[in-house]
């Protein structure tokens, strides 16, 4: 773990506005998460829940790190923070919760399945690690079209995807084809229930990074502004020209694998531990104290976020859901979402 000295280095040279952006997608990330909690205890979500709780930190520096219109981001099923700051409108997520024909996946498709792909989001593939090699194919295409100069492509996996052939055949191409693109891993010590030490026998997930030749970068994931030093590092060299980078992100899933699992194969000194610290908690401290925000200010956002939440929740819970009965339900999804083409 760094040490204090360290953790102040990462401070210095961190734009304000980018830091703010970061913490902001955090807190609105949870505080919808957390709704989507409650509507799944109560019966109204079909499918699973799978919250980001622990991790929104080094997720949310990936997103705000990124250029909508111009980057790809390929979000893996603890990314919601990373959605919001890439910018992600909350109605496109309480939709495909929720079922509404009027979302991005028209009520076609699981609840985390969901994306723009025409707009930089490619839909989540169930398959762990699978996002590297379309990501990496998408960078392709736009070298081919002579279109990649200033773009980055961005997926996350978690540690278990680490160990998955299809993230080493993409790592292996990005690598070899040095294109510009960041996988951050985050490394929650689980995957699902197989703690690390059954999952890979290397010291470090950042050896990984080195043998593939890719830049590495490791972080306290629970840190907010060393998250977002580190992680916007990794995407500014992507986007300069130093090849694919990975950041191994350390850190505590904070939730079970998915809000159907208790997580009690966890030990409680674990949870106890420094990888068990709550990164948002940490990261109103940390905005506090480094003077990026007041604590009157921090409040505010959470109940204007808090508001933006009720209403998307509620406006969802208000449109159509699909009719496998009737074929005219198809004219209803077709209308967009936000007012732009759906993919």
């Amino acid at each position: 773990m760094p040490d204090a000295e360290e953790a102040q280095r990462t401070r210095v040279g961190l734009d304000r506005d980018y830091v703010r952006d970061v913490f902001r997608a955090m807190l609105k990330a949870r505080l919808l998460e957390n709704k989507l909690s409650s509507l799944y205890k109560a019966g109204k979500i079909v499918g699973g829940v799978y919250l980001g709780k622990g991790q929104e930190a080094v997720s949310a520096s990936l997103g705000a790190s990124l250029v909508k219109g111009r980057d790809i981001f390929a979000p893996l099923i603890r990314d919601q923070a990373g959605r919001t700051a890439f910018g992600e409108p909350l109605i496109d997520c309480t939709r495909t919760y929720l079922g509404s024909v009027l979302g991005p996946m028209k009520g076609r498709d699981g609840n985390i399945h969901r994306g723009r792909p025409q707009e930089g989001m490619p839909a989540m593939i169930s398959h762990l690690g699978a996002a590297v090699s379309v990501v990496g194919g998408m960078l392709m295409a736009r070298r081919m079209k002579g279109e990649i100069a200033g773009t980055v492509g961005a997926t996350c996996v978690g540690d278990g995807a680490t160990s998955t052939g299809a993230f080493h055949e993409g790592v292996n191409m990005i690598a070899v084809e040095q294109l510009p693109m960041v996988i951050v891993v985050s490394n929650n010590q689980f995957a699902y229930s197989t703690p690390t030490e059954r999952q890979f026998a290397c010291e470090d997930l950042l050896d990984r990074a080195r043998g593939y030749g890719l830049g590495g970068h490791a972080v306290d994931g629970t840190d907010v502004l060393a998250c977002a030093e580190v992680v916007g590092k990794a995407v500014r060299m992507a986007r300069d020209g130093a090849g694919p980078q990975m950041v191994v992100a350390n850190l505590l899933r904070l939730s079970g694998h998915g809000e159907h699992d208790d997580a009690s194969y966890v030990p409680g000194e674990l949870r106890g531990s420094h990888l068990g610290r709550d990164c948002l908690e940490n990261g109103i401290a940390q905005l506090i104290a480094d003077g990026f925000s007041t604590a009157k200010e921090i409040e505010d956002w959470k109940a204007a976020f808090t508001d933006e939440v009720q209403a998307a929740v509620a406006q969802a819970q208000q449109e159509p859901t699909p009719d496998p009965w009737h074929e005219d339900w198809r004219a209803c999804s077709s209308e967009p979402a936000t007012g732009e083409d759906s993919p």
